[in-house]
């Protein structure tokens, strides 16, 4: 398979011993009660396998609704995958998943979900700062508040359950680039897909996706002590071809950002463009 043969969307890309593991959102049905997630395997990040279960919602109560925007973290020897799910409230949230191998099987891991009880909220990522404390970074989705945020909210060492209040980093509307979209007779401002990068000379990052123009986006902060909290600045946007949920990853070298595209519901695709590293500042290359 080639990636113009793959419909996921969310996709992201965990490199182990010379193998690229790819999961996403199965993107018919928009991941809605789809059962579950897979893994695509590559050696060259063009030609894919086909793909892979490894995890089974449906066994574990957990098809109530979306299955959305798996991402795996290799974290003390282990495979965790974070990911949203319906609670029983009707409310999105992010759970944690574990395995012994990227290739699963994934099996539910902790006490229900990460993020906090009443919000509606997705795509949770997962954070370890350079002393090994463990915080994950999540939307509070736009579906409850019209401005989405994006938080941070610490986690126990063995990433079980939340050890702390979730703090608000930023609203979608202060970004200063991400524009409304017309929702429920409205306008409302999108977060989606945050994931943390340090860069080469230990700056940090983090992209997220909204949208300009109508147009799903890459956007971008950098954080200015190299630390995760409240000293941060936006950057320009990364990306606007109408491409968003994206991830960054190293591999021999070179450092890739991957996406969806064009955010279309059966349409989508992952896509790959090499970015520049120049420890300051990440671009397109």
């Amino acid at each position: 398979m080639t990636c113009a043969d793959i419909n996921i969307r969310d996709p992201f890309v965990l490199v182990r011993d010379g193998v690229y593991y790819m999961y996403g959102t199965r993107a018919a049905n928009f991941g809605g009660q789809t059962g579950g997630f897979d893994v695509y395997t590559s050696t060259d990040l063009v030609t894919w396998s086909d793909p892979i279960p490894v995890f089974d919602s449906v066994q574990y109560g957990m098809n109530r609704g979306v299955n959305w925007a798996p991402e795996v973290h290799l974290y003390r020897g282990a495979y965790y995958m974070f990911a949203t799910f319906t609670r029983e409230d009707g409310l999105h949230a992010t759970y944690v998943l574990r395995a012994d191998s990227p290739l699963g099987p994934f099996a539910p891991h902790g006490k229900g979900s990460l993020t906090p009880a009443g919000w509606e909220c997705l795509d949770g990522t997962l954070y370890v700062s350079p002393d090994g404390t463990p915080s994950l970074v999540f939307c509070h989705e736009h579906t409850q508040i019209s401005d989405g945020t994006i938080c941070a909210l610490r986690l126990s060492e063995d990433l079980r359950c939340a050890a702390g209040e979730p703090v608000v980093l930023f609203k979608a509307s202060e970004s200063g680039t991400a524009e409304s979209i017309p929702f429920g007779g409205g306008r409302n401002f999108v977060t989606d897909g945050p994931f943390m990068y340090r860069s080469g000379t230990g700056e940090l990052f983090m992209i997220w996706s909204s949208f300009i123009g109508g147009r799903y986006v890459e956007l971008a902060v950098k954080f200015m002590d190299g630390e995760l909290g409240m000293d941060f600045e936006h950057l320009p946007p990364l990306y606007t071809e109408d491409g968003g949920h994206g991830m960054i990853f190293r591999s021999e070298g070179r450092v890739w950002l991957t996406f969806h595209s064009p955010n279309a519901s059966g349409h989508e695709h992952p896509c790959f463009i090499e970015l520049e590293d120049r420890g300051d500042r990440i671009e397109v290359k």
